[in-house]
């Protein structure tokens, strides 16, 4: 039975829906989808990643993922790099795997998420 990633899911503070949308929607590009009418009350976001959702729940006592981060593959890694600088978007490469181009970034409120070059 093969398994795939249905949806990967990183906290935001509440109230903050506007800050995650302008960089997970507008610089990192990827689309909006609609959320449960069970969740509108709460807030959120959800964000399509090619066969997988990123969903970004707003908790109470939110405390920012230190070592737990996705890692998304993409293509074109480099050419991400001017729109994060766009947004001052601080991010770095890392090349502890060899063979595998890679670079982190941290989001508004600090998590961490890594981006791979596909087929690396």
């Amino acid at each position: 039975m093969p398994y795939r990633i249905h949806q990967v899911e990183a906290a935001i503070p509440p109230g903050r829906d506007d800050a995650a949308r302008k960089l997970y929607v507008g610089v990192f590009g990827r689309t909006e989808i609609p959320r449960p009418s069970s969740f509108a009350a709460r807030g959120s976001l959800r964000c399509r990643l090619h066969r997988a959702e990123l969903h970004l729940g707003p908790k109470a006592e939110f405390r920012r993922a230190r070592g737990a981060r996705p890692a998304l593959e993409v293509d074109g890694r480099d050419a991400l790099r001017p729109r994060l600088r766009a947004y001052r978007v601080p991010a770095r490469d890392d090349e502890l795997v060899p063979g595998r181009k890679r670079s982190c970034c941290q989001d508004p409120f600090g998590n961490r998420f890594e981006f791979v070059e596909a087929g690396g």
